[in-house]
């Protein structure tokens, strides 16, 4: 019999939602270590504690108090999500209660509150903890960090990562807290997406040296939803222009967090050129990837149609397609593997280290974007002092 995990979740909203998707279909993945039992659930919204109770019948404890959950002896580990200006508060809290975690990015609202992160966590070595982040869990992601770990690619002739939303191109588009800098923090774009945009270049152990940074805000105000405006407070778009030194070798590496990229609903893209090979995956064409071999003569890009290849084997057809729920599963498989013993198959969610080092790059893209300068990437001074 599969081992059992039980999970509390707080904050259940859109992300705590899928969780709870993911964890009633796991059935889907056809071999897996252990799974996961949702067995609690806190928020302040009446509104999403009953859709718990409607939808999950494996919840015992409703409650508005998260310490409440973090007291339940029942809860093995807390998946998290809730605004980053409460991500030091509950996330310190929840690791002191000895539970594992799997905590929404950015992992604290900025640096200072990663580090007081960090301090707690060396104090609980034999907690796991991971961020999220899901976008690297599709088949042609996968295939673009196999190509990249291989050391085919030859010398690196650049990285483009990027995630594009679209929605905040309309005025009118109410505000939410993650358009107030009180709430989700002076990164404004870069907290919210700059995780995603990272995980792939720090997994494969690119950190920026020195970054320049431009920022861009377009919209000052936004309606409250009551029939008046109120100040939108956040960078809308961040293009982050770094210099990574790695192996011998010297590249560019773009990185761009949009909320205003006319067309673009969604969009997660990772793109490496060599001198001998390049790659590229994006989730507006999800089932293939690109790559190009040179070896000599025509330079002419490839593509594969994939199909459903995950991570962690599934029952669906490798004829059929992966989409953003199967990512969700797949991060999921990979964070309760890793509970149960496993290694993720290889792949791990991201780790705090990863998140810390995510911190020093928005840090430094935030002091760059607004003094106009080249500024280094201070990773020690991210770290716990």
């Amino acid at each position: 019999m599969k081992k059992v995990f039980r999970f509390g979740v707080i904050g259940c909203g859109l992300m705590g939602r899928e969780f709870a998707s993911a964890a009633a279909r796991w059935l889907h993945l056809a071999d897996t270590r252990a799974r996961p039992e949702i067995v609690a659930v806190c928020d302040t919204n009446a509104a999403l504690l009953d859709w718990f109770k409607d939808n999950v019948q494996s919840v015992r404890q409703f409650t508005s108090d998260y310490k409440e959950l973090l007291a339940n002896p029942d809860v093995d580990a807390v998946y998290c999500a809730v605004p980053h200006v409460l991500h030091k508060q509950f996330y310190v809290d929840i690791l002191k209660a000895g539970k594992h975690l799997l905590g929404e990015k950015p992992f604290g609202m900025d640096a200072a509150q990663n580090r007081e992160i960090m301090a707690v966590l060396a104090e609980n070595p034999k907690l796991l903890v991971r961020c999220s982040s899901e976008m690297p869990f599709f088949p042609g992601a996968q295939k673009v960090i196999a190509l990249a770990e291989s050391g085919e690619m030859g010398d690196i002739l650049e990285v483009e990562a990027g995630f594009l939303h679209s929605s905040d191109i309309d005025r009118q588009k109410p505000i939410n807290w993650k358009r107030m800098a009180d709430i989700n923090g002076d990164y404004g774009c870069m907290g919210d997406l700059g995780m995603h945009v990272l995980h792939v270049p720090l997994r494969l152990g690119w950190r920026p040296q020195t970054l320049h940074a431009q920022l861009v805000k377009k919209i000052t105000e936004r309606p409250d939803g009551k029939g008046g405006m109120v100040p939108c407070t956040t960078w809308d778009n961040a293009t982050i222009s770094t210099r990574v030194s790695k192996g011998g070798q010297d590249f560019p590496m773009v990185l761009k967090t949009w909320r205003i990229a006319p067309g673009e609903a969604n969009t997660w893209y990772i793109r490496i050129l060599g001198m001998k090979k390049s790659a590229f995956f994006t989730t507006k064409a999800p089932r293939q990837w690109q790559w190009m071999d040179y070896t000599g003569g025509v330079q002419a890009w490839s593509t594969e149609d994939l199909g459903y290849g995950s991570l962690f084997p599934a029952i669906t057809g490798k004829i059929f397609e992966f989409g953003f729920a199967d990512a969700i599963q797949q991060m999921w498989a990979a964070f309760v593997d890793e509970l149960a013993g496993g290694n993720a198959n290889g792949f791990t969610c991201a780790t705090p280290e990863e998140a810390q080092a995510h911190h020093a790059v928005l840090t430094a893209a935030l002091k760059s974007g607004r003094e106009n300068m080249v500024v280094p990437v201070d990773y020690e001074g991210a770290t716990v002092r």
